[in-house]
Order: C-alpha cells, then sequence, then structure tokens
C-alpha cells in the first residue's frame, strides 16, 4: 500500500526527491501519512481535493482487496 501511495505522489509531483510515505498502525485502520515538498502540495490535492480523492479511492480499493482498512492522510 505504501509503495502504492508513493509511486502516485512521485509520479505527480516536481520534486519527487521530497516525497515521504510513512506506515503508522491505528486502532481500526492502518494509516498511510505523505508528505511532499509546500510547492507540491497543490498538485497532490487538486482542484477542490480531486486528486486526493482518486488517490484515498485507488487506495481504497487495494486495501478492500486484501481486506483492510487504509486512510491516507496529506500532512503538510
Amino acid at each position: 500500500m505504501v509503495e502504492l501511495v508513493e509511486a502516485i505522489a512521485k509520479s505527480l509531483v516536481d520534486h519527487p526527491e521530497s516525497v515521504s510515505v510513512k506506515e503508522v498502525e491505528g486502532r481500526q485502520a492502518m494509516v498511510i501519512e505523505l508528505t511532499v515538498a509546500p510547492e507540491d502540495m497543490g498538485k497532490v490535492i487538486g482542484k477542490q481535493g480531486r486528486i486526493a480523492k482518486a488517490i484515498r479511492t485507488v487506495v481504497k480499493a487495494a486495501a478492500t482487496k486484501e481486506n483492510k482498512k487504509v486512510v491516507v492522510e496529506i500532512v503538510q
């Protein structure tokens, strides 16, 4: 799951070396924290959050296949 988020994020941003993805185990779900350079934040979120929503949808579909619950958070 982490590799999937990292691959998507790196393909979207201008500074792929600054992409950082961290997996945190929560009580009910696994949380994936995505960190990008401040100037790339808009590219990952998209207009009205459309790209962020698309990333979450893809990850949720992959997680459902493995019977897991995953939440993607974009952190500053």
